[in-house]
């Protein structure tokens, strides 16, 4: 008996084990984390905000149109309700526009691949305090070859550029974006060749993109996929986080930030890792 039972309790603590999560992910480290989002429990999108020094993130869809604030910790810093209906939000990005630096809400998700259009929203980044917001520019999208299912978005210089969630993770490109909105037909950049893309951004310097799946983070330079080569300078595994289910990305220095939703309608989750990462 004590044999059989020190084998036992020796395969539960090989279970465990295995299943912990690591504390490190390619040239990453776990700097924070997981930190609970008791009211983002389906955080979808990442962004690192440009005007003040928070993450931006958001609930899928079924959910109001809110745009929560967060600090390097993970606690909600504010909140604020962006006047629009979405039918499927997916993806909030930073980037620079004419006000200076605005947010992208990209209502992007299309699982049945039925929808002639998608709709991204451009607002100035809300300041500390701020709860509701206006002025918004609607922008309606059409890709040039039918619908596709999309999740990440990302925002360079004066274009937004769409990544599908299949089994290419194909790139699409706005052009510049008007002032005032307007409907625009996409251009079709390329394929990643990613599964299942959750999320992409760009970082806060312009530099580098990185597109997130459930099992990878790939990093690529900016300047790259203006040009229309999609490669990537650095690939890093995620799986040994053990993420409930990955969702988002940003990235700010050598800081890369990853959200999951919870559980069976628990918190969701943000990570925050320090990475040693080669120059883009």
């Amino acid at each position: 008996m004590p044999a059989l039972l020190g084998t036992v309790l020796a395969g539960v603590s090989l279970v465990a084990w295995m299943r912990a999560p690591q504390a490190s992910a390619g040239p990453c480290d776990v700097a924070m984390g997981p930190a609970s989002l008791p009211d983002v429990s389906e955080t979808s999108g990442l962004a690192v905000g440009r005007r003040q020094p928070v993450i931006w993130t958001h609930n899928d869809s079924g959910h109001a149109t809110d745009l929560f604030a967060l600090d390097e910790a993970g606690r909600e810093v504010g909140r604020v309700r962006v006047p629009v209906e979405t039918r499927d939000f997916e993806d909030v990005s930073a980037g620079r526009c004419a006000a200076g630096d605005c947010l992208y809400v990209a209502d992007i998700g299309d699982n049945a691949r039925r929808r002639p259009r998608v709709v991204l929203h451009r607002l100035p980044e809300p300041g500390a305090g701020t709860t509701h917001t206006a002025a918004l520019e609607t922008f309606v999208l059409t890709y040039p070859d039918g619908p596709h299912n999309a999740e990440g978005l990302f925002v360079l210089g004066e274009e937004a550029f769409l990544v599908t969630k299949d089994r290419r993770g194909t790139v699409y490109r706005t052009g510049p974006l008007p002032a005032g909105g307007g409907a625009i037909t996409m251009q079709r950049v390329g394929d990643l060749g990613l599964e299942v893309v959750t999320d992409a951004e760009a970082s806060t310097d312009g530099r580098t993109v990185i597109v997130r799946t459930p099992d990878v983070a790939t990093l690529h330079r900016a300047a790259d996929v203006v040009a229309g080569r999609l490669a990537p300078y650095l690939t890093i595994p995620l799986l040994g986080l053990r993420e409930p289910q990955g969702e988002g990305v940003a990235m700010r220095g050598d800081a890369i930030y990853l959200s999951s939703e919870g559980r069976i309608g628990g918190d969701g989750r943000l990570l925050r890792l320090r990475c040693r990462l080669p120059a883009p």
